[in-house]
């Protein structure tokens, strides 16, 4: 019997929703530093804006908003506003 090979192609979306407004931050960057300006910003970011900018799914984000963002330092708000939650770093501890 011959072996068919199959290709199997993720594709993602190659720009961000037109409205999430996301500038590129200079030099090398992480997935984790997009993250964090997002949520430094005073207004905060809603999961699907930090879906946008990692590419990935929502299970990932929060868990690295509980996990990596946290382990740095960081404290993450979180509140329910207009039906929608917005997360929010709130300060950062000193190491």
């Amino acid at each position: 019997m011959a072996k068919r090979k199959s290709k199997i192609v993720a594709e993602r979306p190659s720009e961000t929703p037109p409205s999430i407004d996301v500038a590129p931050l200079p030099g090398r960057t992480t997935k984790l530093d997009g993250l964090i300006t997002l949520l430094a910003q005073p207004e905060g970011a809603s999961i699907e804006a930090l879906m946008a900018v990692t590419g990935w799914q929502a299970h990932s984000v929060r868990g690295a908003l509980a996990g990596s963002l946290r382990r740095k330092g960081h404290v993450i708000d979180s509140r329910k506003i207009d039906g929608h939650r917005i997360y929010r770093i709130t300060s950062q501890a000193l190491s």
